[in-house]
């Protein structure tokens, strides 16, 4: 093979020899970019704040358990019960002297109420026969045969799925009726045929009444034609008698027993007074040891989940299950149809939590510094705990830190 390179002419300069760079070079061109990043970074991005805010924070351990609920409330029963005509609402709150239901008695037959529902279809026949022969308009009577259409259409109008309160819209409906029929029994006092047949009516009326009994509450409470059994053999005087394994039968659906008087009756409704409840909790858990008078936090699991607080009267362990009984002074609505349901007990402690670079010491002594305005002040605390970058703190002198304040971040 030739060589095709031209030889190098005498006398002419060497070609430039490719230069690397060097070690320190490099090195250099890295610490410049730090620098110019750095810079960047800590002139675009927001100043981190130096201070925080004091937030209230729970600390403790749970429980799980299962819970019996004891409400305090009456049944109300009675025998050869043939059928209820209910006044009140369900879970409405009635008074001393406000009707409640009527009771029918055994001696009471299907046959008196269809006898009553004839004599009143012959009185509406007749109506419509009279009204029919009238020959001058009367007013009075359209104005309140337009009320009793207007209120049925919109009843109608609800159960198509109109936005609207049925049991309102209900009593208006039935306020109209009853005016309409006031009006009618004015208008033909004097037929005879007429009188006749509402003197029938009425004495119906009062042979239905001789089977049955109305009944009237006794004293303020909500009530409820809803029972479970559980009314008569569990009280809220008796709670603290059952043991551990009674308690845990209940729970499992083993009704209480009832008095012999009791037997062979039918409960007719209940009456429940609200402000107070108790709850029987059952726990397998030998690391608690609650105290008579401590609060906790208890959640009751159910379809719909409650918190409340719960006072410890007293306990009983026993076959390697604890029975905590506790009291609860809050609305008995949410649990005014439960019986049983899972539950959890935290043994909370309340305190205060600030971020961990908010504790200084001074002089060996943890604290926070609290900012206000333009003055700053030294608060010693005690330290409860530390998780997750928080700290936990109860104030040494009570009543100086409370939630919302300003802390310095060190």
């Amino acid at each position: 093979m030739y060589d095709l390179t031209p030889p190098t002419p005498p006398g002419a300069p060497a070609p430039p020899e490719n230069k690397r760079m060097s070690v320190p070079q490099i090195m250099l061109i890295v610490l410049v970019f730090a620098f110019v990043a750095w810079y960047v970074i800590t002139t675009l991005a927001p100043e981190t704040s130096p201070y925080a805010t004091v937030m209230a924070g729970t600390i403790g351990n749970r429980y799980n358990g299962d819970c019996l609920i004891v409400r305090d409330e009456t049944p109300y029963d009675a025998e050869g019960v043939t059928s209820i005509s209910y006044v009140a609402e369900e879970g409405s709150t009635v008074y001393r002297g406000s009707a409640i239901c009527n009771v029918y008695s055994s001696g009471f037959s299907t046959r008196e109420m269809t006898t009553l529902q004839d004599y009143r279809n012959q009185i509406k026949e007749y109506q419509i026969k009279l009204l029919s022969n009238e020959v001058k308009t009367d007013a009075q009577m359209e104005k309140l045969e337009s009320e009793v259409l207007t209120r049925a259409r919109e009843v109608r109008e609800i159960v198509g799925g109109t936005r609207g309160n049925m049991n309102n819209q209900e009593k208006l409906l039935h306020a109209a009726i009853q005016n309409r029929q006031s009006y009618l029994k004015q208008k033909y006092g004097n037929d005879q045929r007429m009188t006749r047949l509402y003197d029938d009516e009425q004495s119906q009326l009062q042979r239905i009444s001789s089977w049955t009994k109305q009944y009237a509450a006794m004293s303020e409470g909500i009530i409820s034609f809803y029972s479970d059994g559980y009314e008569y053999g569990l009280t809220v005087n008796n709670y603290g008698d059952f043991s551990p394994a009674e308690v845990r039968s209940m729970i499992n659906g083993n009704k209480p027993a009832q008095n012999a008087l009791q037997k062979g009756k039918t409960t007719i409704y209940r009456t429940i007074r609200e402000g107070i409840w108790y709850v029987l909790m059952v726990i397998r858990d030998s690391n608690l040891n609650p105290t008579e008078g401590a609060v906790y936090e208890l959640r009751l699991e159910n379809f719909k989940d409650t918190t409340v607080r719960a006072t410890v009267i007293n306990f009983t362990r026993a076959g390697g299950e604890l029975v905590v009984r506790m009291r609860v002074e809050d609305s008995v609505r949410p649990v005014l149809y439960i019986r049983t349901c899972t539950g959890v007990l935290g043994d909370s402690v309340t305190s205060l939590m600030v971020p961990q670079k908010a504790i200084y010491y001074q002089d060996n002594m943890p604290g926070v510094v609290i900012k206000d305005g333009e003055y700053e002040f030294f608060i010693p605390v005690n330290i409860i705990e530390q998780r997750e970058g928080m700290t936990y703190i109860t104030s040494i002198q009570p009543g100086v830190l409370h939630e919302g304040q300003t802390v310095r971040l060190f």
